[in-house]
């Protein structure tokens, strides 16, 4: 990566990518044992499952935890790149971007198998398209390395479609939102809390994932911090708490919509209707060769689309070594 220096600290600044809520943290009771002086430094998204420990009843680690806010991805293996994090989660695609980059510290530990109807393509209230094929000569948003670059592509050969028969345009959730209400775009391939927010102003939702994306969302690890043998211990704890975080989740829908709610600001029948139209519930689960496999067909589906520049072999960036932790 260029200018490393700089890209540090936009990352760990408050106007940097990390955004609000930068480096919060989980107020930990009495740290003890040989992880008391460890922090681990992880990554959450807005009203994602990671960020409530405390609710699931699981912030007691034994080591200190901060977390950081990020709205994709594609942010977070920049800023494990940029050793500005030890762990963070995202889809397939982004650890695909920067798998062949000089100096890659981005490794898969764990796989989060969810659902895949949250991610979604969505049209303006009143909008003529009904079609994948009517988006032709359009205006279409979408997040750059993420689920939302690969849905895009998939739903556009679906229709015989190319790139260059729409008007694409890569914008971050928060800027596709502004420019998604203000009538910049005629449609938007958008994932998160942000789709809510979307069909609370009248969006409706064309057309979603299921089909097109596996429903593993990864977690990785900087390869510096799995090469640490107590922060290495410490990763993973954290993924036997979000496991727990998820059964926390899985037990009761309202509850969880009751909880993001209040967290995002979001109504919780949204969240319920979001949990209704799941294609699956969040399970925690190790890495495997399936889940590799995965993978890989998707970075073959970018390489001969041209969209990265040479094929790319993901196995050297999946790391076994923390199954026991999830078996």
């Amino acid at each position: 990566m260029t200018g490393f220096l700089t890209r540090r600290a936009a990352l760990i600044g408050a106007g940097g990518l990390l955004g609000a809520g930068a480096l919060a943290a989980c107020a930990p009771k009495s740290p003890s044992g040989d992880l008391a002086g460890v922090t681990l430094r992880t990554a959450t998204y807005r009203g994602n499952p990671e960020a409530y420990f405390k609710q699931a009843g699981v912030a007691d680690t034994p080591y200190q935890l901060t977390r950081s806010q990020f709205a994709s991805g594609n942010l977070i293996t920049e800023a494990i790149n940029a050793r500005a994090l030890d762990v963070g989660g995202m889809s397939e695609i982004p650890p695909i971007f920067v798998a062949q980059a000089p100096g890659n510290l981005v490794r898969i530990v764990a796989v989060l198998k969810g659902d895949v109807n949250n991610q979604v393509v969505l049209v303006p209230k009143g909008s003529a398209i009904r079609a994948i094929g009517d988006l032709k000569g359009k205006r279409v948003g979408y997040v750059r390395a993420t689920t939302s670059h690969y849905i895009l592509l998939k739903i556009l050969q679906e229709a015989g479609l190319g790139w260059g028969d729409i008007t694409p345009s890569a914008l971050t959730p928060q800027d596709g939102l502004a420019a998604f209400q203000r009538g910049s775009l005629d449609a938007w391939v958008i994932y998160g809390v942000v789709v809510q927010q979307a069909i609370r102003g009248g969006a409706t939702v064309l057309t979603t994932a299921l089909g097109r994306l596996s429903g593993n969302y990864l977690v990785a690890a900087s390869s510096e911090a799995l090469a640490d043998p107590q922060k290495k211990k410490a990763i993973g704890d954290y993924l036997q708490r979000y496991r727990r975080v998820l059964a926390w989740i899985n037990a009761d829908d309202a509850r969880w919509a009751a909880t993001r709610a209040a967290d995002t600001g979001i109504p919780a029948e949204l969240y319920l209707d979001e949990a209704r139209r799941r294609s699956a519930r969040p399970e925690l689960v190790a890495v495997s060769d399936a889940a590799i496999a995965s993978q890989q067909g998707v970075a073959d589906t970018f390489a001969k689309a041209g969209v990265i520049p040479k094929p790319v072999a993901v196995a050297p960036i999946w790391d076994r070594g923390l199954k026991s932790y999830l078996s």
